[in-house]
């Protein structure tokens, strides 16, 4: 409406003023203007109508045949003409980056499936905040695996940025799915994944970059039926428990390196048990939401901010972490996050029972032998 308005006024004042000096000229503005948002056929149909009304203009002032009017008819012919093409231009390439994207979702998709809200009897949510601009994932990574007595998760964090990274956490992610309802125990799926990504980094084509990557993951290990669970730390942050008003984090005893680096350290793979009960959270998350920092330089205190939502279901958890995370860094991460929210549900034959301090505190989370 508004280059239309535009055309509406400078021929009514043209008509009305019978000739305004440059009345013919500012024309040219209005199909200019409609090129800047409007689609080809609508920036078409404004030169159009700008072409009508400086013809109307000549009528109505006898300039039609003249050197000067003649000039700027012209003019105003070339530029409608070059306006439309641009325009064309810019919707083709407009279509073509979103068959791209379209393509990269699913791509990205595939390699990071989304996790279900039910696991069996646990309830889960997720979230994943990319750092790279107009990307869904990065060098982050989680995953759930169902196996005969309960639930298999990992999270990790792969160091680099950019295609390999994505490519790195793809290889893992498959390996882990292939491999996680075969392994009997965490010890050999720890030892198969390190594996794979020593492989892969030894390939002839990736020599020169042997042992100068790795992939920082926990793997989990939730049984139905037992308030356990049981957990290998591969150089990863620990997750963290969320029982009661309080939050503890579940460190590992012997904490095994990075996947890929297991050949240069023999890596022995310990597995911590610690309790975990019905209505208990836990939070895994990889470094980029510890090590984020504000426009202070101050990280975020997850532990801190975590407290104020044990009462909360697994996704209100995820949807107000992304919200106050997002609000601490400003709305832009310098690193990819990931963060996963399990809650253990009451199952048919287990009945939790209750430990409290002395105080009436719930009590902080056993490690088991």
């Amino acid at each position: 409406m508004l280059p239309l308005g535009l055309i509406a006024a400078i021929v009514l004042l043209d008509v009305l003023a019978e000739g305004l000096p440059l009345g013919p000229s500012l024309l040219v503005v209005a199909p200019t203007l409609a090129a800047s948002f409007a689609s080809t056929l609508m920036t078409a149909a404004i030169a159009a109508v700008t072409v009508v009304g400086m013809l109307v203009i000549g009528l109505k002032s006898n300039l039609l045949g003249t050197r000067d009017f003649d000039s700027q008819f012209i003019a105003l012919m070339v530029v409608s003409a070059i306006v439309t093409v641009f325009c064309f231009l810019r919707e083709r390439h407009a279509r073509e980056l979103a068959l791209v994207r379209k393509v990269a979702e699913a791509t990205q998709r595939a390699v990071l499936r989304p996790l279900p809200r039910r696991i069996g009897p646990l309830r889960v949510a997720s979230m994943y905040l990319a750092a790279q601009s107009e990307a869904m994932i990065g060098g982050d990574l989680y995953a759930a695996v169902r196996t005969p007595t309960g639930t298999r998760l990992i999270i990790g964090d792969v160091m680099g940025k950019g295609l390999t990274a994505i490519g790195d956490a793809a290889l893992l992610l498959g390996a882990f799915r292939e491999s996680a309802h075969r392994q009997a125990r965490l010890p050999e799926l720890a030892a198969y994944l390190d594996h794979s990504v020593c492989w892969n980094l030894a390939e002839p084509a990736e020599v020169e970059t042997a042992g100068e990557c790795f992939i920082t993951a926990a793997l989990l290990d939730i049984p139905d039926a037992l308030p356990h669970v049981h957990v290998v730390s591969c150089g990863h942050p620990p997750p963290l428990l969320l029982r009661g008003q309080q939050v503890f984090a579940l460190h590992a005893t012997r904490p095994a390196p990075p996947l890929g680096l297991g050949e240069l350290t023999a890596a022995a793979y310990h597995v911590d048990t610690f309790t975990f009960e019905p209505e208990d959270l836990l939070l895994l998350h990889t470094d980029g939401v510890i090590e984020a920092r504000d426009a202070r330089g101050i990280f975020y205190p997850l532990t801190e901010r975590a407290a104020s939502w044990t009462r909360h279901s697994p996704s209100a958890l995820i949807h107000h972490l992304r919200t106050d995370l997002l609000a601490h860094v400003g709305g832009h991460l310098t690193d990819d996050a990931a963060v996963v929210a399990v809650q253990h549900t009451l199952r048919d034959g287990y009945h939790p029972r209750q430990r409290l301090t002395g105080r009436g505190e719930p009590s902080r989370p056993r490690r088991l032998r």
